[in-house]
């Protein structure tokens, strides 16, 4: 798997070098200008399981203009902790207000630069009203929204590993984590 690299520094936009840094055994990138080792810089990004109290319903969404279920996501703010954002998301885009909420697992996902923390949202009504981010929504049985989530997702390996304690990613091995 390709990783994203940095090519040039945050601070001066100076090209970056690789220079090897002892304390982390390897090259890191270093900025020749500003004399100094610069860290990998990611997204970070929440989603969230939205359940009803018995935990026998999840609600899925649509959104732009896509075909597929997914779970409710969204960015962290900086200076925003994962659960309030997780809890922010719930709200702005489905107006329901999380009664709780639960760490699941994290995973960095590639294809957006992102590293990605989980939440199960309890929710007491289910009474959803989607903003304009948000094309349609459902609330789904466990066995309905197993077959109708999109497949192949990150969205379906939070959700499976929710259920079963075991997270398979596709670019990882499956690991157990409860």
């Amino acid at each position: 798997m390709a990783v994203l690299q940095m090519k040039h520094c945050m601070q001066c936009g100076t090209e970056l070098i690789r220079k090897f840094l002892p304390s982390e055994g390897k090259d890191i990138p270093f900025c020749p200008s500003c004399n100094a080792f610069r860290f990998p810089v990611f997204n970070a990004g929440v989603s969230m399981i939205i359940t009803t109290p018995a935990k026998d319903k999840v609600l899925l969404i649509k959104q732009y203009g896509g075909t597929e279920y997914i779970l409710c996501a969204g960015y962290i703010n900086q200076g925003e902790d994962a659960e309030d954002a997780a809890v922010r998301e719930v709200k702005e885009e489905l107006n329901l207000d999380v009664s709780e909420i639960h760490f699941n697992r994290s995973h960095y996902y590639a294809p957006s630069n992102t590293l990605m923390f989980n939440f199960t949202a309890t929710v007491n009504d289910e009474h959803a009203h989607g903003n304009e981010e948000i094309d349609t929504w459902n609330w789904m049985t466990i066995d309905e929204a197993k077959e109708k989530i999109r497949r192949n997702s990150l969205a379906k390996a939070f959700f499976m590993g929710w259920l079963s304690g075991e997270y398979s990613f596709p670019d990882a091995p499956a690991k157990p984590y409860k």
